[in-house]
């Protein structure tokens, strides 16, 4: 699951745009930049470049440029409130079978946005197939991708097989989801989100994770 570290908490009344916190108020300890953590870029804890206080909370980054990627949707950056209502889905597999909420009752379902450019995507992919032979019928995978362009998307398949439905984004699907990069999964049941995760994760944690909301 996406995690941010969250440090000492500065309660401001009102506050709902972030603050900048002043360089020399910056912890010597370090600090997980949230900006790479909701990327999936896994480089750990290392010292803070910047931070900001946001909601009666400091955040922290690695690099000053990314203030300002925050400062543009903060929202998108703080930990995903689990479980909540899946957003609207609704989209084709290749072989024509539309998968949407109804569709997904009943069934616990990993979704996979993912693209063809998209190096980790493809490192994740084998490691998905191992999960969804593990749990057989009790875990459906979906991968959805967000590729612009759908004949990029055809020539992919065409020497990529995919054991699992695969989906087209046409709808900008990936948007109403707020996928910021790729890949980023969701785990949903009975139309709630129960997990969410940006960037390669170990097998044994999806292992783990899928266990848990069985």
């Amino acid at each position: 699951m996406l995690t941010l570290l969250l440090t000492t908490s500065f309660l401001v009344p009102g506050q709902d745009k972030p603050v900048d916190i002043p360089k020399g108020e910056l912890p010597n300890a370090p600090q997980v930049c949230v900006v790479c953590e909701a990327a999936g870029s896994g480089h750990g804890a290392e010292k803070a470049a910047a931070g900001v206080r946001f909601k009666g909370q400091a955040y922290y980054f690695c690099n000053p440029s990314e203030v300002a990627k925050f400062k543009k949707d903060p929202e998108a950056y703080l930990p995903p409130i689990l479980p909540r209502p899946m957003p609207a889905f609704a989209l084709a597999d290749t072989a024509g079978k539309t998968w949407n909420a109804e569709a997904m009752k009943g069934q616990l379902v990993l979704l996979d946005f993912w693209a063809t450019w998209c190096v980790p995507c493809k490192e994740m992919k084998p490691v998905l197939e191992r999960v969804q032979k593990q749990f057989g019928d009790k875990l459906t995978v979906l991968s959805v991708s967000i590729d612009e362009k759908r004949a990029d998307f055809d020539k992919f398949l065409i020497k990529n097989k995919f054991s699992n439905p695969v989906l087209f984004d046409d709808k900008q699907t990936w948007a109403e989801w707020r996928v910021r990069v790729v890949p980023t999964f969701f785990l949903v049941k009975d139309g709630q989100i129960v997990g969410q995760w940006s960037g390669k994760k170990p097998e044994k944690d999806i292992v783990a994770l899928v266990k848990k909301s069985q």
